[in-house]
């Protein structure tokens, strides 16, 4: 929240705005001025994770705050990058970032390096789950549990097959793209500045992130 307190505050002087008051939330920004009778609410309905869109609105408010774009050009290309929709292949590489995430990080964690394939094949098939369903649902939650089942299923039906060995090290490996090490940094970064509305509320969404897969794999083992 810091860092979006920061670019519309900057953004609000190179506008001009002297006296200004902004609020920033997860689900919602309000800014006001003294210079003007109404203050501006926007709804925060759907939020991500997405690099490259921040990359774009920080070029964009650079550019704004030295001068070299007018206030209509700003708000142009900051619509076009709100409206960017996810590449045709995006989908497949994060997919695939997630898998290779997932045996890298079982052999750092664990130093089992034989089952490394099949930690490959349960972090990039969970992830594809979890990205169809939020998607399709727009439930965050439920991807992470359903994405989560699917670890456990393909670590437990791999050790009984005997093509693993251990299960406990590719479902350690698994849910690695899944843990909430975003919600958990943002969560104290804010609560170190200050912020005790976003702090908790991001300690909360790290925290069901947390029992959804714990309690899929919980789920798995007690059925398998």
């Amino acid at each position: 929240m810091e860092r979006v307190n920061d670019t519309i505050e900057r953004m609000a002087k190179a506008a001009g705005l002297r006296q200004f008051q902004d609020f920033t939330t997860l689900t919602g920004l309000v800014l006001g001025s003294d210079n003007l009778p109404n203050a501006q609410v926007a709804n925060i309905r759907r939020r991500q994770n997405n690099l490259s869109k921040v990359a774009a609105v920080n070029e964009v408010s650079r550019e704004f705050t030295a001068g070299l774009l007018q206030l209509p050009e700003a708000y142009a290309q900051l619509r076009s990058i709100d409206r960017q929709k996810a590449g045709h292949w995006q989908n497949q590489f994060e997919a695939l970032a997630a898998a290779i995430l997932s045996a890298v990080l079982m052999v750092v964690f664990t130093g089992d390096i034989v089952d490394w394939w099949l930690a490959f094949i349960a972090g990039g098939l969970s992830y594809a789950v979890f990205s169809f369903i939020v998607r399709k649902f727009k439930i965050q939650y439920l991807g992470e549990f359903c994405a989560s089942i699917v670890i456990g299923l393909i670590a437990c039906e791999g050790v009984k097959l005997g093509v693993a060995t251990n299960a406990d090290d590719i479902i350690i490996g698994g849910v690695m793209p899944l843990v909430p090490g975003i919600p958990l940094t943002n969560a104290a970064r804010d609560l170190v500045s200050g912020n005790l509305i976003s702090a908790p509320t991001r300690g909360i969404e790290a925290l069901l992130t947390a029992v959804a897969i714990g309690s899929a794999i919980v789920l798995v083992l007690r059925f398998e």
